[in-house]
């Protein structure tokens, strides 16, 4: 264990200064300890750091790999259930790790945040195609992330947060068990896509722009770009049909009843 003084410390992030006034120290699980397990996949040990102190204080279980080749062996025997992924890493980055992990069936539906200081349109659309289901640019803020992350959990363990059922043009949305069915064939959606789906079927008739999509499904603790909400859109057509989604030119995108 590293020791260092209580005093306020400096981390550099991707070129970029974070601070924090943190002393790490060995946490233990507390009380209500949370048994989800994150897999931390950077090749900058401060950033490790600082990612497995500040999640071990919240109770989870974490393991780390310093690149994406190292992380392709290290999950299938720590199984986590979310995944941290830096994009830039030697050996093998993070856009083809994380397609990689996908392509395994155990990982299908696994929890991938991308974390990165590259957070040009490039890069946050490459991560979407991969798989990933969110982007959060650095420098990192742990307590924004725990947020995301806790919010994650309580939607997984208390299914009672999620309204049930929408059914509409022969397309059903199971909202509890995050399961969407076309003329009773069941579809796979990765978690942005079904929630980007369930949210535009909520309400049938209206228009929803891309910034009020970004700030409902992202929420405002990311870094996101609009182009985002495109590149779902799309994935989402290209499993469930262009039909369901109609395109309001100039204004943004809304569930269609026809």
């Amino acid at each position: 264990m590293v020791t260092r003084p209580a005093a306020r410390q400096t981390v550099f992030l991707s070129s970029r200064i974070f601070f924090y006034n943190q002393k790490p120290r060995t946490v233990q699980p507390a009380a209500n300890a949370n048994t989800y397990k994150i897999l931390v996949v950077d090749d900058d040990p401060d950033i490790v750091e600082l990612l497995e102190y500040n999640l071990r204080k919240e109770g989870y279980e974490v393991a780390s790999a310093p690149d994406g080749r190292k992380a392709l062996e290290v999950a299938p025997q720590f199984g986590p259930d979310i995944i941290l992924l830096d994009v830039m890493m030697p050996h093998l980055d993070g856009i083809a790790t994380c397609q990689q992990l996908r392509e395994q069936p155990r990982f299908k539906d696994t929890y991938i945040i991308f974390l990165t200081a590259r957070a040009e349109e490039f890069s946050e659309v490459a991560a979407f195609e991969a798989g990933a289901d969110d982007f959060i640019a650095k420098p990192i803020k742990p307590r924004a992330l725990l947020s995301r992350l806790a919010a994650h959990v309580r939607r997984d363990k208390d299914p009672q947060l999620i309204s049930d059922t929408i059914e509409i043009n022969g397309l059903k949305i199971d909202r509890t068990g995050f399961a969407v069915f076309q003329n009773g064939r069941k579809i796979t959606l990765p978690k942005k896509e079904f929630e980007l789906l369930a949210f535009l079927a909520t309400s049938p008739h209206k228009v929803f722009g891309r910034e009020e999509l970004l700030q409902n499904i992202w929420g405002n603790d990311v870094f996101v770009l609009a182009r985002t909400v495109d590149v779902h859109v799309r994935k989402v057509r290209e499993k469930v049909g262009d039909h369901h989604i109609q395109t309001i030119k100039g204004v943004g995108y809304k569930f269609n009843t026809d």
